[in-house]
């Protein structure tokens, strides 16, 4: 070993060697002094080799012994090593035992219909994402939708099923969620009798039911669970709604947004103009889904074409909202969202959302993502709403003034 042998070695080298060589200090050693400590540490191993010869093949045969003893204990250490590892290490799929691999799946299996049967029993339902700054409470609607059908909506919370739960105990687990129609009877201010004329079995998942109906009557709806042996657990009542007259059409549109045209009669035979206190939740409903007012037909004017008085000391009142309606299309199966919510893309790659639109200017970033997930796309949409309140402008005045 020669400094100009050294000198070819990398730094990184050097450093092994001189660690192996029993150098001190070798972590802090430049490459020149890595050089000069292993050039002395040979050197110094040389001479002790030549002096004392003898000496050093005694070693190295006790080393040489020490080694074999060594690498027998190694050999030993490693296939216990071994043993233990095969021990430990799993089976493959290939050496797995067919009765473990059976019972994995019928675990599995089971697990899958628990939870299917856990979500076709919950009625809890969920807000929708245009509904979601309302809070959620229990009600029942129930709306007539033409001389034979019936539409039925309700919303339940998780606290209330939980309080359901609780009482039910045990029955819980083969209790059923039940739709049922109470027909009413009995002259107007007095308490209505009821009679139970049909139970539907409903699921979850669901919040809108289609009824059909045979024959005009009055009758209301009541969400709930029903045990096997016939107690019944309610969750959530209805509005008294009595049946349109035959000749009248059906109106079967799921969507409240093909509603709109004839909402005001659909209002009116699902009871919305009684003065009943049970009418209150039909109107917000219509209120929060149309989202405008519905209340009493117009106060007309007098025969001298006046109002009432305290009519004309409130002033006359008009509110103006506004709603965007985007839609569009993509292809099948692909992602789409809107200001960070998910929009339902149809069968077909359409999509349809309305949102909300402030007295203000907006930007409504719209992105996409193909169904294989390897292409992306984003649109931006800037909209602006200028509503201005001009100077109202009294009728009456202007009679006079024309007089």
């Amino acid at each position: 070993m020669t400094a100009a042998s050294l000198k070819e070695k990398r730094v990184r080298d050097l450093a092994r060697m001189a660690k192996q060589s029993g150098v001190r200090g070798w972590h802090a050693m430049r490459k020149d002094e890595l050089i000069n400590a292993l050039v002395r540490r040979a050197t110094s191993a040389q001479s002790l080799h030549s002096s004392d010869e003898p000496r050093d093949i005694r070693n190295s045969n006790e080393g040489r012994q020490t080694s074999s003893t060594g690498e027998k204990k190694r050999r030993i250490t490693e296939r216990n090593e071994s043993s233990v590892t095969r021990e430990k290490t799993p089976p493959t799929s290939s050496q797995k035992n067919p009765v473990t691999v059976e019972r994995g799946a019928v675990i599995k299996r089971i697990q899958e219909v628990q939870a299917q049967r856990s979500r076709e029993k919950s009625l809890v339902t969920q807000p929708e994402p245009s509904q979601k700054r309302i809070a959620k409470r229990n009600r029942a609607v129930l709306m007539v939708r033409g001389p034979h059908w019936l539409h039925a909506f309700w919303e339940v919370t998780s606290h209330s099923v939980q309080r359901v739960k609780a009482s039910m105990g045990a029955e819980w687990h083969t209790a059923r969620p039940v739709l049922r129609v109470l027909e009413t009877s009995g002259e107007k201010g007095e308490t209505p009798a009821e009679r139970i004329c049909r139970e539907i079995e409903i699921h979850g998942g669901v919040k809108n039911w289609f009824i059909d109906v045979r024959k005009p009557m009055s009758c209301r709806i009541e969400i709930g669970y029903k045990t096997p042996s016939g107690d019944f657990y309610k969750l959530c009542r209805s509005n008294r709604v009595s049946g349109a007259a035959v000749g009248r059409g059906d109106s079967l549109d799921v969507h409240w947004k093909d509603i709109e045209s004839d909402c005001s009669k659909i209002y009116s035979l699902s009871g919305g103009y009684s003065t009943d206190s049970e009418s209150e939740e039909l109107r917000e409903l219509f209120q929060e889904r149309l989202r405008r007012p519905l209340g009493p037909p117009k106060v007309r004017p007098t025969a001298h074409g006046h109002s009432d008085p305290d009519v004309q000391k409130k002033g006359f009142q008009l509110d103006v909202d506004a709603e965007l309606v985007v839609f569009g299309s993509t292809e099948k199966g692909g992602c789409l969202s809107i200001q960070g919510e998910p929009i339902d893309v149809a069968n077909d790659g359409s999509f349809h959302i309305r949102i909300e639109m402030p007295n203000r200017r907006q930007v409504i970033p719209i992105h996409g993502q193909s169904a294989s997930g390897l292409e992306q796309q984003t649109v931006v949409l800037a909209v602006e709403r200028n509503t201005r309140l001009m100077e109202p402008v009294s009728t009456s005045e202007a009679d006079e003034t024309e007089r």
